[in-house]
């Protein structure tokens, strides 16, 4: 008698655009990997659908808008009866992981994170708070090296930390880009390591041969202008980077692609300082292939940065700090430049630009850390694998993870209640 098919359920924050951003990249990949093992998969999302979502359709994945505060998920998972049930950001958990339990409480629930929101917050807040008292600062080493203990205390108290951590908790597996990440929640937040998996962006190596040197000409920064990270990182290189680099070379050109483009971007377009705002990239890759250098100077982030994994796709060597450089290259050197201060990250990239040995040494070793840490005949096995452990243990694994059991037990019933209100204030109103 043949295995019946494993059903998968994802439930995203947003309809995927993994031309847009790295999470919807990482959520495309995870997409492949079940599609690859014939599964059923369904995508839901209670949000309106982007410009730029990808097609689901064309892979063989049925799509189903859902809504919030309303009953009539009940019915829809009901009848799906799902095996999986993936949610892509903590939000998701927290507005429909107590649905789930009630419905189908046999299914594995698996919870995406792209990366750790409430760390992602904690620093930015804390850039914040260094500007306020010096709104010069241009050097920013003790920002960009902190020990987990930094990190754990920056981020303990904040509500967003407690809400995340606790969905984490509530599933049975966690979906981690990061390995820093992982140490940081094991080792001060005491999150069982059994509860999270490292599972970063899944790749395939580059065939074609890279543009060589001398067939490239200028800079590039890429990324989604919504994301505040990719904002600030424009703003810094707009006021302090950028002029430190056109002092050197006069001749130089910035070309800035990124999805959904402000006014307030467009408004920073200025061709006689050579600083392009460039709006969507029908093709990321093809403009990056043609950079001689990714800039990418992240005061504040988390994650896995995909615009520096696109620039070792491409061969073009990248300038960052090391917030941008964070859980990539693990031991491996760096496929360019880190520098913590404005004026170390104009000199890196001036050296990069101008030197062919340098910058040749750089495609190298981007291309070395692509095979080592991103391959996806790697990851999606063991991705695959670790899914169908969960399954087979899941009774056990659910009784030793008793905080989560509690935590389910008491927020899913908050949860629950506040729901139904709001169902019932909206049928009412």
């Amino acid at each position: 008698m043949p295995h019946p098919t494993t059903k998968v359920l994802v439930i995203g924050y947003v309809w995927p655009e993994p031309r847009s951003s790295a999470a919807g990249g990482h959520v495309m990949q995870l997409l492949e990997a079940f599609v690859g093992q014939g599964w059923d998969i369904t995508f839901s999302s209670p949000a309106k659908p982007g410009e730029n979502r990808a097609d689901l359709i064309g892979l063989g994945i049925r799509e189903v808008p859902i809504e919030l505060n309303n009953s009539s998920f009940d019915a829809f998972i009901n009848e799906l009866a799902p095996d999986i049930v993936l949610f892509d950001q903590f939000m998701m958990e927290e507005q429909f992981g107590w649905r789930v339990e009630k419905h189908c409480p046999d299914a594995l629930r698996v919870l995406e994170t792209s990366d750790l929101q409430s760390l992602r917050h904690a620093r930015h807040q804390r850039l914040k708070d260094r500007l306020k008292v010096d709104e010069a600062c241009q050097d920013f080493r003790d920002l960009f090296a902190p020990a987990l203990r930094e990190e754990f205390e920056l981020m303990a108290d904040t509500d967003m930390a407690k809400r995340e951590i606790a969905a984490l908790l509530r599933c049975d597996l966690n979906l981690m880009v990061s390995e820093f990440e992982i140490d940081l929640l094991v080792e001060h937040f005491k999150v069982p390591r059994e509860l999270l998996l490292w599972c970063p962006l899944m790749l395939d190596l580059p065939t074609e041969p890279f543009v060589p040197f001398d067939d490239r000409a200028h800079f590039l920064s890429i990324g989604n202008f919504r994301h505040a990270p990719n904002w600030d990182a424009v703003l810094w290189m707009k006021n302090a980077v950028w002029p430190l680099i056109r002092q050197r070379l006069p001749g130089a050109q910035l070309h800035l692609y990124g999805a959904y483009t402000p006014p307030k971007a467009a408004a920073l377009h200025n061709p006689t300082q050579g600083f392009h705002i460039m709006n969507w990239a029908e093709d990321a890759l093809q403009v990056m292939s043609a950079a001689r250098i990714c800039l990418a100077p992240l005061r504040f982030g988390a994650g896995i940065k995909g615009k520096l994994i696109e620039a070792m796709l491409c061969g073009t060597p990248s300038v960052t700090t090391p917030i941008g450089a964070e859980a990539m290259h693990g031991a491996m050197p760096w496929p360019g430049e880190i520098a913590q201060s404005a004026e170390d990250i104009a000199n890196a990239a001036v050296q990069l630009y101008t030197d062919p040995a340098r910058w040749a040494h750089a495609q190298e070793a981007g291309l070395a850390l692509l095979a080592e840490r991103f391959r996806r005949q790697v990851h999606a096995p063991a991705l695959i694998d670790s899914l169908n452990a969960c399954r087979a243990d899941l009774a056990r694994r659910r009784r030793d993870n008793f905080l989560g059991s509690m935590l389910r037990h008491h927020q899913h019933k908050s949860t629950q209640y506040m729901s139904q209100w709001i169902e019932e204030k909206n049928r009412n109103s």
